[in-house]
């Protein structure tokens, strides 16, 4: 059973947690890797440079998205594609275990799952812009 009074409180913690890392790993790519370097790190792997730059775009504006309640539904459908590429594009063949050399594939394909989950849930408590059900 569901606790109806609790449940928007817990998706509230789960959307700002993944908005949170998301916008981490995207601000990681913007100022550590750079746009170039991350655009030259998926060229290595195969593919376009310009994913790189989509990737860090996705990460940084849903992360934010995220965090202050942006139509959180929708972003985080969006963002399943991105965490399953990334799981079986860039870490599949690093085997099953994050801690693997270039982390496994299962840590991406868990915030998939997670991402969908909050797909399904809806906004949450204090969503800026939440989306209503009709």
């Amino acid at each position: 059973m569901i606790d109806r009074k609790l449940a928007p409180y817990a998706v509230l913690l789960l959307r700002v947690t993944t908005g949170a890392l998301f916008l981490y790993h995207g601000l990681v790519k913007l100022f550590v890797f750079t746009p170039a370097g991350t655009a030259g790190y998926f060229e290595s792997i195969g593919l376009p440079g310009a994913l790189g730059y989509l990737t860090m775009l996705a990460e940084i504006g849903g992360g934010l998205a995220l965090i202050l309640g942006i139509a959180a539904r929708y972003v985080s459908a969006a963002l399943v594609p991105v965490l399953l590429g990334a799981a079986f594009v860039a870490h599949f063949g690093n085997g099953f275990g994050w801690s693997n050399p270039g982390g496994g594939w299962e840590y991406p394909a868990m915030w998939a799952l997670v991402q969908a989950t909050l797909a399904l849930l809806g906004d949450g408590a204090h969503a800026l812009y939440p989306l209503r059900r009709r």
